[in-house]
């Protein structure tokens, strides 16, 4: 168990005990068993899959700040899961490269290993940086990606360039989660490799000021779902509200190295049935019509079945 792990189980138990309610109640609610749920919150495991961790702590009462704390102390946490698994427990699908990508990304708080990654050249040599040499980012402090972890002025740049590139996210320095998110997102709509960490070709991208990272704000989003799903809007916009907070550019990881993306986090698999692409699943019109394709296969919302089970069972009185 990591100091981290130790946190976060002690932040779940604080919710849980807050709530009043036993194990069971609340799994019943948060779609997961309640043994699950007292191995996370006495530290045994961490759970793999975000939304599980956010309908527990939904059903709970957790406030929105809440939320934020809670979600980056799941990060640390899964970061230090990730790191300690055995190797016969990672994926065998996934080639080593794939592997330690994952563990870089879906964990989405992780400290890039020295020699492990390394995106910023290919060859040895120092970056190419043209005609930005002169700007931060390509200043020797911030000559490595930068990337996970990291907290200083090559992460306030970064933050800063992606508020100028309409980018909602603090401009804080440390480079956390909400700025995965939206590095991510950049990388995905400038046609790059989404990567998550700032490399040479992403500085470039951020200092060309050609990628906007505006969209539909969270009342144009429910208003669109409302108009798609007729058949039953408070539920989609629920569940929307559950996967991504309604957010056009939210992005999680999965355990098997894939991510979801957009508004109803539409996975890599369901996207490559949907034919669709990342760049695609941001357009939140496109985004809202394929989650009800999917819906419409059964009409029912099993496609997300974390925030469905929380929204189907019964609430405390």
């Amino acid at each position: 168990m990591t100091p981290h792990t130790d946190k976060f189980a002690a932040y779940l138990r604080m919710l849980k005990d807050r709530s009043g309610q036993g194990y069971e109640r609340l799994g019943r609610q948060a779609g997961a068993s309640g043994s699950s749920l007292h191995r996370y919150c006495s530290g045994k495991s961490v759970p793999a899959d975000y939304r599980v961790v956010h309908s527990f702590a939904k059903v709970c009462g957790a406030s929105a700040e809440e939320l934020r704390e809670l979600h980056q102390l799941w990060a640390l946490a899964d970061a230090g899961r990730v790191d300690e698994a055995p190797a016969e427990h990672v994926e065998d699908a996934a080639p080593p490269p794939r592997r330690r990508w994952y563990a870089a990304v879906a964990i989405a708080i992780v400290l890039l290993l020295a020699g492990g990654v390394v995106w910023a050249t290919t060859d040895g040599s120092a970056p190419a940086a043209g005609r930005y040499a002169d700007r931060m980012l390509f200043s020797p402090a911030c000559r490595p990606p930068v990337s996970m972890g990291q907290h200083d002025e090559c992460v306030t740049e970064v933050q800063n360039l992606l508020v100028a590139a309409q980018g909602r996210l603090s401009v804080d320095g440390s480079f956390g989660p909400e700025t995965l998110r939206r590095v991510t997102a950049f990388q995905v709509l400038a046609g790059l490799p989404a990567r998550g960490v700032v490399d040479d070709a992403t500085k470039n991208a951020l200092y060309d000021h050609r990628t906007s990272l505006a969209g539909w704000s969270a009342a144009m989003v429910e208003q669109r779902i409302r108009a798609v799903f007729t058949e039953a809007p408070d539920t989609a916009v629920a569940i929307a509200r559950c996967a991504s907070f309604l957010d056009p550019l939210w992005v999680l990881p999965n355990t098997n190295g894939s991510r979801n993306w957009g508004i109803f986090q539409i996975s890599d698999a369901r996207l490559l049935d949907l034919g669709g692409t990342p760049r695609q699943a941001f357009d939140p019109g496109w985004n809202i019509d394929a989650a009800h394709r999917l819906w419409s296969a059964h009409h029912d919302f099993h496609d997300w079945p974390s925030c469905s089970a929380a929204l189907q069972s019964p609430q405390p009185h």
